[in-house]
C-alpha cells in the first residue's frame, strides 16, 4: 500500500507540472499576442521583463534550496546568453509579424536545422528514416507559409532568423551542460542576467525610450499589468520546462508538445480570427504527422539501444 500511494502521488505531481507546462505555454503565446495587437508594446522591452522575471523566480527558488547554483567563468557562457537574447527577441517578433499559426509551424522547422546544425558542425549521425521525417514538417510548414492569408517577407525573414538562432541555442544548451558540468536550471540562473545586461544595452538602439510606445511612455495600468503577468507566465514555462524533462524525459515533453501545438493553432483561429485556408490546414496535418513520425522512429530507436545494451555480457 505504502508503495502504490507513493506512485500515485508520482504520478500526480507529473500531471501537475504537464498541466502547468500546457497553460502557461498557450497563455504566454495569446498574452503576448495580445499585448502587440492592442498596446504595441516594444517587443525588445517585452523580452527584457521575460529575462529579468525569470531570473527573480530562480533567485526565489535558489534560496529556497530548490537547487544550488554553480559558479561560472563569464566568458564560456557569453555567446550562450547572446543566442539566448537573440532567439527569444527574434520569435516574439516573429509571433508579431506572422499568424499565430504560421508561428507556430515555423518553430517546427528547429527540428531539421538542429539535425543540419549537428551533422555539419558537430559530427552527428542520423539515421535514413529520422532524416524521411524532416520532408513532411518542411512540406507541411511551406504550404501553410505559401497559403496564409497573412504572409509578408518581414514576418518570413524574421520566423527563418529565429528558427536559425533557436537551433544554435538548443545545440549549444546541451554541450555547454556536458562541457560545464552544470544542469539545466544552474545554466539559466547564470545565463538570464547575463542575457539581460545585453538586451539592456541593445533596447535603447532600437526603441523609443519616451513618447509613444516608448519604454517610459504613458502605458496604461492594464497595459502594465499584462506585461507583468506575461513575465510571470514566461518564468512558469522555462520552469515546468526544466521539471518536466528532469522528472520524465525529453521524449515525454517532445510528445506533450504535441498537444499544446495543436491547441494554439486552433486558439489562435478562435481568438484572434487568424485566418486558415484548407491549404494551410492541409499543411498543419503534413507537419504533425512528420513530426509524429520522428517522435515515434526516435523512441524506437532509443528502445533498440536499450536492448542491445543489456543483451550484452
Amino acid at each position: 500500500m505504502p508503495g502504490r500511494l507513493s506512485d500515485l502521488f508520482a504520478n500526480g505531481r507529473i500531471v501537475a507540472g504537464l498541466l502547468v507546462n500546457l497553460l502557461a505555454s498557450i497563455c504566454i503565446v495569446f498574452i503576448n499576442k495580445w499585448i502587440y495587437v492592442h498596446y504595441g508594446f516594444p517587443n525588445m522591452t517585452l523580452t527584457l521583463v521575460h529575462f529579468l522575471v525569470t531570473w527573480l523566480g530562480l533567485f526565489v527558488c535558489q534560496r529556497l534550496e530548490l537547487f544550488a547554483p554553480r559558479s561560472l567563468q563569464p566568458r564560456r557562457v557569453a555567446g550562450l546568453a547572446l543566442s539566448f537574447c537573440g532567439f527569444v527577441a527574434l520569435t516574439n517578433l516573429s509571433l508579431q509579424n506572422n499568424s499565430i499559426g504560421t508561428y507556430q509551424l515555423a518553430k517546427a522547422m528547429t527540428t531539421p536545422a538542429i539535425i543540419l546544425i549537428q551533422t555539419l558542425g558537430y559530427k552527428h549521425s542520423f539515421s535514413p528514416r529520422i532524416k524521411l521525417t524532416l520532408v513532411p514538417i518542411t512540406l507541411g510548414v511551406v504550404l501553410n507559409s505559401y497559403y496564409d492569408i497573412q504572409f509578408n517577407l518581414l514576418g518570413i525573414t524574421f520566423a527563418s532568423l529565429g528558427v536559425l538562432v533557436t537551433s544554435l541555442y538548443q545545440v549549444w544548451v546541451g554541450t555547454k551542460q556536458h562541457e560545464l558540468q552544470v544542469n539545466s536550471m544552474q545554466l539559466l540562473y547564470y545565463q538570464a542576467p547575463m542575457s539581460s545586461a545585453f538586451l539592456m544595452l541593445l533596447v535603447p538602439w532600437f526603441e523609443p525610450l519616451t513618447g509613444e510606445g516608448g519604454i517610459f511612455g504613458p502605458w496604461s495600468l492594464p497595459a502594465l499589468a499584462m506585461v507583468l503577468l506575461s513575465g510571470v507566465v514566461a518564468f512558469l514555462v522555462n520552469l515546468s520546462i526544466y521539471w518536466i524533462i528532469g522528472t520524465t524525459s525529453a521524449v515525454t515533453y517532445n510528445m506533450f508538445g504535441h498537444f499544446k501545438f495543436c491547441i494554439t493553432l486552433i486558439g489562435g483561429y478562435l481568438l484572434f480570427q487568424d485566418p486558415l485556408s484548407l491549404n494551410q490546414a492541409l499543411g498543419i496535418l503534413c507537419t504533425l504527422a512528420g513530426i509524429l513520425s520522428y517522435t515515434h522512429f526516435k523512441l524506437a530507436e532509443q528502445e533498440e539501444g536499450r536492448s542491445r545494451l543489456a543483451q550484452r555480457p
